[in-house]
């Protein structure tokens, strides 16, 4: 008997409450969802702004709106999970983000472009990671962190997928063209895989009794430790997100080329994808405040060193890939932080309230950086500051678990 058919047995829920092909069908919709409706944008935005004559500041902002209306709606969507389950939230979303990017396509001006990004930011609360990570947490716990495991590396490879493909339709299509087949591809593969893969009864989770009222949920979000989660989780992510976009810039300020940094970025993708496969190993072998504080920390110790480093271009290529490396455990982190504090009843609630203010830090985090990099002098000074935030985090992460101690 494997080890997730013991997990099975032990918890009752067995193959039979779960859809069979709900693991790769989610695989399947977060490539496609994430590679058209997030990292189609900024392979368009050049021929966006060159066509229409608009500011790419306006346009930029348009997508930055989109990530924070997912922030937001993403609560909402979370309380729907819980009580009606995934199936009708993701196909819904993919139906909407096939819209969205119908009315981005035929956007006359920009507040119609505006209006577009916002129906694709609600879209994106309902098909993006947190209702993924809700489904599976639900049929898969306990041993649900292989499955998310499995699905975030699928959705790894939706820039990899999809920017390449974006660049060549755009090759030969208007962009408005080229959104127009995205959205054609994006309604063919997420709205039926949703619909009729993720078709098992949404069943009750196995920790219900413990928290199965309004109250306590309540009383989970108003406690000392999940504010400090949510204050160290939202913190990192504005010096990761920041960390990313900043990189290329840095690395041009320090002489390389356009090529070279751009070359040191994708490393650090690949990195991302090797943390991912490490973090089932991690998760067994540490504590829950242990893990998070560590990643954490770690996460300012390789911010620091492109701070400090230099050179040679090797070196900041393999710190590039170290910094990846913690950012994919980062992801999986945040998907477990609910269910390894709090259990899985109401996880989609407490995941969207948690992950809310940590997906808008993310989207503010280009605009800010760019202005702190040149308030302090360049980005040497920025990749120093944000270290000294990563271990704030990292202090609000231990704290979080010295106030569940002492309430």
């Amino acid at each position: 008997m494997t080890d997730l058919s013991v997990g099975e047995a032990a918890t009752g829920s067995g193959d039979r409450s779960r859809p069979r092909s709900a693991l790769p069908a989610l695989c399947a919709t977060q490539i496609t969802s994430w590679g058209i409706v997030y990292y189609a944008f900024p392979v368009l935005n050049p021929q966006i702004t060159a066509a229409t004559g608009w500011s790419a500041g306006s346009t930029t902002a348009a997508f930055s709106l989109a990530l924070v209306v997912s922030a937001i709606a993403g609560i909402r969507v979370g309380r729907i999970l819980d009580h009606r389950g995934s199936r009708t939230v993701m196909t819904s979303g993919s139906v909407l983000a096939t819209l969205s990017l119908l009315v981005v396509a035929a956007a006359p001006n920009p507040a119609v472009f505006h209006a577009g990004w916002v129906l694709a930011g609600i879209a994106m609360a309902c098909t993006f990671y947190q209702p993924a990570f809700a489904a599976i947490t639900r049929w898969w716990a306990p041993e649900h962190v292989r499955a998310l495991t499995v699905v975030t590396l699928a959705g790894g490879l939706a820039s990899t997928v999809f920017a390449p493909l974006t660049a060549v339709l755009a090759d030969h299509l208007s962009w408005r063209a080229t959104y127009a087949v995205l959205a054609g591809i994006l309604a063919l593969v997420t709205v039926p895989a949703h619909a009729f893969a993720l078709n098992a009864p949404w069943p009750q989770p196995a920790d219900a009794t413990a928290h199965a009222d309004k109250s306590g949920t309540r009383s989970v979000t108003r406690s000392l430790p999940f504010r400090m989660l949510a204050t160290a989780l939202t913190l990192s992510a504005f010096a990761m997100y920041a960390v990313v976009i900043a990189l290329v810039p840095l690395l041009l300020e320090r002489g390389y080329s356009t090529t070279q940094a751009a070359w040191v970025l994708g490393l650090g993708g690949a990195g991302q994808t090797l943390g991912r496969t490490l973090y089932g190993s991690l998760a067994r072998r540490t504590g829950v405040t242990t893990r998070t504080v560590t990643l954490i920390v770690l996460g300012g110790i390789t911010t620091a060193a492109l701070a400090l480093v230099p050179g040679p271009y090797a070196l900041l290529a393999a710190l590039s890939v170290a910094a990846g490396t913690v950012r994919g455990n980062l992801t999986l982190l945040q998907a477990t932080a609910v269910t390894d504090r709090w259990g899985t009843s109401h996880y989609g609630r407490l995941s969207g309230i948690l992950a809310a203010p940590g997906a808008t830090a993310a989207a503010l985090a280009p605009f800010a950086g760019a202005a702190l990099a040149g308030s302090l002098g360049g980005y040497p000074a920025l990749f120093l500051a944000l270290a000294v935030l990563s271990a704030a985090a990292a202090a609000f992460a231990a704290f979080g678990k010295a106030a569940r101690r002492h309430p």
